[in-house]
């Protein structure tokens, strides 16, 4: 299988409403991440670094802060004549049951023209609310080895909170023999990454007999049934690879960035993740600032002390403001004398002198943009 007989499918807003503080004005895509990505920007790198070269991404609302990141796809490479990035339609799931959380299915029948027209034989679909750097390449040859159907990553590890959540069972050569529907389980299991790579004839054909039969659940009306009848075998991903379920796991996972070691494993040289490129100037140290243990964007103005942090793009510490173990997102000003500890802002909050906001590294404070406190 050649990577660019594969079409990406990224499902923009699966899950929004699991950190609806975050994605209550944007996608779940285009949520802030790492001081100056967002998460779309994973998805996109990983595919583009195994040499795709065509991506549509799949949206339902508010959208405006995810057109303005991927722009025409130039970061990632995708600004092509021919094939390179769509940002295809919006779909209308209103028919799915309620609670499901799961519109896959409704979102890729609103764009079976998209599908139908693509020349690529492959499709590789994934979600927005996780953060990897998978081996795509690898993820191919493995489904050409296996004479798989459907090639399913996964991870091993604590189910994340999400709603169908589908754990594994699989065999000694990793066929899944059995798929449990659950988001609340307490060990360790392997678990699915909602990364799925099938033949495009193959899930054209399903999708089409899903809504036939008023289906909506990709994981338990597609896949679930079809565990005996389909070849699914599963592929683990290893290294950094999160799935973001709450705000609290947005919080833990963004603080994993300050060990150099994951970090590096994250964003590693060889498969670099790309992202919106900002001209920026560098960030700014007044001689009285102390800053330990935390990653800042550039454009920063740093007077006062940043601890265990990670501070976006044109953020401003005053002098005599403390942050410690808080994550400051793009334009968040500190004033003067101004105390933070596990504090997220959103963009362009204000933190009036001499205010005291503590929260708790397993229950983080978050401020809305643009609010003043």
């Amino acid at each position: 299988m050649r990577a660019n007989d594969v079409l990406g499918i990224i499902h923009a807003q699966m899950y929004d409403a699991n950190v609806i503080q975050l994605t209550s004005i944007r996608t779940m895509a285009s949520v802030p991440f790492g001081c100056r990505y967002r998460f779309i920007d994973f998805p996109l790198s990983s595919m583009v670094n195994a040499g795709m070269t065509s991506v549509g991404i799949v949206t339902k609302d508010n959208y405006q802060s995810l057109m303005d990141h991927v722009g025409s796809g130039k970061p990632w490479d995708l600004a092509r004549k021919r094939e390179g990035m769509f940002l295809l339609p919006p779909y209308n799931n209103s028919l799915a049951s309620p609670g499901t959380r799961d519109s896959r299915i409704d979102s890729l029948m609103s764009n079976l023209d998209f599908l139908n027209h693509a020349r690529q034989e492959y499709v590789i679909m994934t979600d927005a609310n996780a953060v990897y750097n998978i081996d795509f390449d690898d993820l191919f040859d493995q489904h050409d080895a296996t004479g798989a159907d459907i090639t399913v990553v996964y991870k091993h590890g604590k189910t994340p909170k999400l709603g169908n959540a589908m754990v594994l069972t699989m065999d000694e050569d990793k066929r899944v023999t059995d798929i449990a529907i659950s988001g609340d389980v307490e060990d360790e299991v392997d678990y699915s990454f909602n990364i799925f790579l099938m033949r495009k004839s193959l899930l054209e054909y399903l999708i089409k007999n899903a809504a036939a039969h008023n289906q909506h659940s990709f994981s338990r009306d597609l896949l679930q049934p079809n565990v005996n009848n389909l070849k699914i075998v599963g592929y683990e991903a290893t290294g950094f690879a999160e799935i973001i379920d709450s705000v609290q796991t947005y919080y833990k996972v963004s603080m994993e960035l300050l060990d150099r070691e994951k970090r590096n494993a994250l964003f590693a040289k060889e498969a670099p993740i790309s992202t919106k490129i900002s001209d920026n100037v560098p960030t700014i140290y007044g001689t009285d600032s102390e800053v330990d243990n935390s990653l800042l964007a550039d454009g920063c103005e740093i007077e006062g002390t940043v601890e265990n942090s990670l501070l976006f793009r044109g953020v401003v510490v005053e002098r005599g403001a403390v942050v410690k173990n808080s994550i400051l997102m793009q334009g968040t000003v500190v004033h003067a004398n101004a105390q933070l500890d596990s504090v997220i802002t959103d963009k362009d909050v204000t933190i009036t002198a001499g205010r005291t906001l503590s929260g708790d590294p397993s229950y983080p404070i978050y401020f809305a943009k643009g609010i003043v406190v």
